[in-house]
């Protein structure tokens, strides 16, 4: 990180070594100047959200599954877990093939004809968003069966005993005392999900504006040789990490140590 951070202080190509020039902040004003870079920005909290938002509710549904059943528990558990097992890459490729035009079988179950969904930006989004969702749901379940375990069942009981309906248990006694872990698996993912690089690598290589920040900083190191400029991206990237991570932690106002017990 050290040495991306001092690099972006240079205006400096692979390709050419001995061309290397110290402009020091000038690659940040050209990155935050380009429209590119927003839009990329815009694409990658759009990707975020959708699948951060729809992994908590699923991951929750698979907590309580996994938190309630007595018969076949570790068979139920094992089943969930398997599109996490799976690397990122191999589940973008199959991801990639089951909608693809000529390879697909989607269009053919739903009879949707000759729709190509990687001609498109929302299409491109919609598929790369669910393959993050099947991909990494169950990491978010298992974060929230280790809250839904910490949650006391003699509170829980009480609140049967004085009457209370499945739906105010939930909001009243279950989600408040899971706040701590629902803010960890919140913040783990949504820094994972911004970071998101395999799936727009394999599946549209950032064409039809489904280009995200990590992606952009891999096409101006890698594609441009673009080092300096490349790493200022990188930091750019890494600061909106912090800055995310701090955000939800003072939005949330937990003490983390919950999480352990303490």
């Amino acid at each position: 990180m050290m040495n991306a951070l001092y690099l972006s202080l240079f205006s400096y190509r692979l390709t050419d070594p001995a061309g290397r020039e110290f402009v020091g902040l000038r690659n940040y004003a050209v990155v935050l100047g380009d429209s590119l870079w927003w839009q990329d920005v815009a694409t990658t909290v759009t990707i975020t959200v959708i699948t951060v938002v729809v992994e908590l509710v699923l991951g929750f549904a698979f907590a309580m599954v996994m938190h309630k059943i007595i018969f076949g528990r570790r068979g139920v558990r094992t089943s969930i877990l398997i599109p996490y097992g799976i690397i990122t890459v191999v589940s973008a490729f199959a991801w990639r093939y089951a909608f693809a035009l000529d390879s697909g079988f989607v269009n053919e179950w739903f009879n949707l004809g000759d729709k190509s969904w990687f001609g498109e930006r929302w299409s491109s989004i919609f598929v790369i968003s669910m393959s993050e969702i099947w991909k990494t749901t169950p990491f978010i379940s298992l974060l929230l069966l280790a809250g839904l375990a910490q949650v006391p069942e003699v509170l829980q009981e009480a609140a049967q005993i004085d009457g209370a309906t499945w739906r105010q248990r939930l909001f009243k006694v279950t989600l408040p005392n899971m706040k701590a872990a629902i803010l960890v698996a919140v913040l783990f993912r949504t820094l994972d999900a911004y970071r998101l690089f395999d799936n727009v690598f394999i599946m549209t290589a950032g064409a039809q504006g489904t280009e995200t920040v990590s992606f952009l900083a891999y096409r101006q190191m890698i594609s441009r040789t673009a080092l300096g400029l490349g790493s200022a991206v990188s930091v750019l990237l890494f600061l909106s990490v912090l800055l995310i991570a701090a955000a939800f932690i003072k939005g949330f106002k937990v003490d983390l140590s919950q999480v352990r017990g303490g």
